[in-house]
């Protein structure tokens, strides 16, 4: 972006380094890693490697080799895993990168040892048959020969208090031992705040360094990190009866101060905010239906507030989930293409 858009992300720096070192804190003895798939959870991949790193963290994991090479060159001591493993095409890439690929499947372990393919990391679903080996292609020697740095699983359900928590920490603490693998890997943002049983070697947190509050235990301790502002258009005058927006979903009881703001769902301010979102700290309600570019929020409250100004929505993950329906991480990596990411 050029820094003339009319909207923009306020990142908050500080807030993602302050996320990260309390989630290290709470692995303990384990190592705390940072996933940086999908462009940063939208905020930035690159940015945000280079801020963790600087702040001790040596661990990093995307998806795809094309994020791979979205980084770049990176810095001496970081490690990079590829969660969606290697495909017949990443294998030129993949057995030459500084990444390493998660396999994820029998036919990708297969791939990557025919290759001789160096150190890789492997998934292993422990019950949420997803991505991942089977239990038993562990038991039947599929992994032998590998050269592993990481044995992984994924918890499907640790911001619950379920039984399921339990069962795939048991099935997983089971494989110690019994591939060679350097590291053990279980918990996720929420994994984390199960507790120590759940750390294994390294934790891979997401949703918690950018501001999303996985479980109750980290309320009070993550900050937020993206802070959408708007430029207001116009500012306007309604009556009595009149509706704003499409569908009038909106009705005026009384005469009403409007800010139209340029913003809308294309830049991921979506729809679940329709009469129900608000900005500068609850202060001006989103009135009507969210558009495709634009919103229009009440600024009674304010008679200063003119064209050109820029506005602040509200957007502390937690609140914003309960005001939209949205969950958190749609709530991040839904953010468009349109704003300026300015870093504070």
């Amino acid at each position: 972006m050029t820094g003339t858009a009319p909207l923009r992300l306020a990142l908050d720096g500080a807030a993602l380094i302050a996320n990260w070192r309390w989630l290290a804190a709470q692995s303990g003895r384990a190592a705390c890693g940072a996933a940086i798939k999908a462009d940063g959870y939208g905020l930035g991949a690159r940015p945000v490697l280079d801020r963790l790193a600087d702040a001790g963290c040596r661990d990093f994991f995307v998806t795809t080799w094309d994020e791979v090479r979205a980084l770049g060159a990176l810095p001496d001591g970081l490690s990079l895993s590829v969660l969606h493993g290697v495909r017949d095409a990443d294998m030129a890439e993949a057995t030459t990168a500084r990444a390493r690929p998660t396999l994820n499947t029998v036919e990708q372990v297969k791939r990557w040892k025919q290759a001789g393919g160096p150190t890789c990391d492997v998934m292993v679903d422990t019950g949420m048959n997803r991505l991942g080996i089977a239990l038993q292609d562990v038991a039947d020697g599929l992994l032998d020969g590998l050269n592993i740095d990481t044995l992984m699983s994924h918890l499907a359900s640790a911001d619950e208090d379920v039984p399921q928590n339990a069962q795939q920490r048991a099935a997983f603490a089971a494989l110690a031992g019994r591939t060679g693998a350097r590291r053990m890997s279980l918990a996720n943002s929420a994994g984390i705040c199960l507790g120590p049983d759940y750390h294994f070697d390294l934790t891979r947190p997401g949703l918690a360094l950018y501001g999303g509050v996985p479980r109750g235990e980290a309320a009070g301790h993550i900050a937020p990190v993206a802070h959408p502002q708007a430029q207001v258009i116009q500012r306007r005058r309604i009556k009595a009866g009149d509706s704003v927006g499409y569908n009038a979903t909106f009705t005026a009881k009384r005469a009403m101060e409007l800010a139209i703001l340029n913003i809308g769902y294309a830049d991921g301010y979506l729809r679940g905010f329709s009469n129900r979102g608000s900005a500068g700290g609850g202060r001006f309600p989103v009135i009507g239906r969210v558009s495709m570019d634009l919103i229009a929020i009440a600024v009674d409250a304010d008679p200063a507030i003119a064209e050109g100004d820029w506005i602040a929505l509200d957007y502390a993950l937690p609140e914003a989930s309960a005001q939209s329906g949205l969950a958190q991480y749609e709530l991040l990596t839904t953010l468009g293409h349109r704003f300026d990411r300015v870093w504070m």
